[in-house]
């Protein structure tokens, strides 16, 4: 194994010794197969590749201060990989051979679980596609269900600082009544244009607008929406984003702190009047918002003027991470023990 630098990991792909792989066909899913491959073969006519069919999820293995690997709402992970599934007619994966199969690959790569304090931890990538040829446009009778696992670092290399945050106009994520609501492919490469357009003027990430009138928050590329103020946690209502795990627990450790809680539409003019911003996902946990730059209209919301983190922000991330990181109790039994 190579020498890692645990405290300075990037979000991105590091090899790790195994993966697995499962394959629903004939009306059947088989047995998981453990690979040491970084490689899958597939049809050169299958629907993944053509059609988009193809969904996958986003979660974590944290190493604890009592060194027990711990999984955060896997459950929820299963449950919203089958809604996407369902969402672009593939065969859902049953909750049972997602268990397996997440926790076969964490035992697997046990030793690529980073130490607790580095920050940093194991990213798992479930990912179902159509692997059955078809030509004509319409579902595969055969799917694959892969699942990996890679040490990961902050996903905005900031950490948990401010990070600043350009709206973008020029393109959309996803459309009403489309794939939004689903984690599939298809909705990150239609994000690409933005997230390149906000790298190259010095942003961290895009933030989305409806697509119909360009007045209200829907996304920040890979994370959803939260602002604070009048002592309540406000996160967009829309039809064409993706229902956030973390999102829904911050939404309850929030009531727990004794904020209101409101979910609807999130007026870009609002900006102006909150106390505290920030995106919130699997990836990022929370990143609070120092700055949102609207390119197209030229005007600057500022927030974290003494560059620093929210109160409430800070107290909803360290709940959070410690919970993850069995540092605080865990009263609604988010957390799975790996053994």
């Amino acid at each position: 194994m190579q020498q890692l630098d645990w405290k300075n990991l990037p979000f991105g792909y590091i090899k790790t010794d195994y993966n697995v792989r499962c394959t629903f066909k004939d009306g059947n899913w088989g047995k998981l197969e453990v690979s040491d491959s970084e490689y899958i073969s597939v049809h050169i006519a299958a629907s993944g590749l053509h059609y988009g069919q193809e969904a996958f999820e986003g979660m974590k293995a944290y190493r604890g201060k009592d060194n027990k690997i711990r999984l955060f709402r896997w459950e929820e992970n299963a449950k919203r990989l089958r809604h996407s599934a369902e969402g672009v007619l593939m065969e859902p994966v049953p909750t049972e051979i997602f268990r397996e199969a997440i926790l076969k690959v964490v035992k697997l790569n046990e030793k690529f679980v980073p130490p607790y304090g580095t920050g940093a931890s194991l990213y798992i990538r479930p990912l179902l596609f159509g692997s059955g040829p078809e030509v004509g446009v319409r579902p595969a009778k055969e799917y694959m269900f892969v699942v990996f696992a890679s040490p990961v670092g902050p996903y905005f290399k900031e950490g948990f600082n401010p990070v600043k945050i350009a709206i973008i106009r020029d393109s959309d994520r996803a459309a009403p009544l489309g794939t939004g609501t689903f984690k599939v492919g298809g909705n990150y490469a239609a994000s690409l244009r933005g997230t390149i357009k906000a790298h190259k003027a010095g942003y961290s990430s895009p933030m989305y607008l409806d697509t119909k009138e360009k007045k209200y928050i829907d996304e920040i590329g890979a994370a959803n929406f939260f602002g604070i103020k009048n002592n309540t946690y406000i996160t967009p209502k829309s039809d064409s984003i993706l229902a956030s795990i973390t999102n829904m627990s911050i939404i309850q450790l929030a009531e727990d702190l004794g904020l209101k809680v409101e979910r609807r539409a999130v007026a870009v003019d609002e900006l102006e009047s909150f106390e505290e911003v920030g995106a919130c996902g699997t990836a990022a946990i929370i990143s609070p918002i120092g700055e949102i730059n609207d390119l197209e209209m030229g005007k600057t919301y500022k927030f974290c003027k003494d560059g620093k983190p929210g109160s409430v922000s800070k107290k909803l991330y360290d709940t959070l991470v410690g919970i993850q990181y069995g540092e605080v109790e865990d009263k609604y039994g988010w957390t799975t023990f790996v053994d």
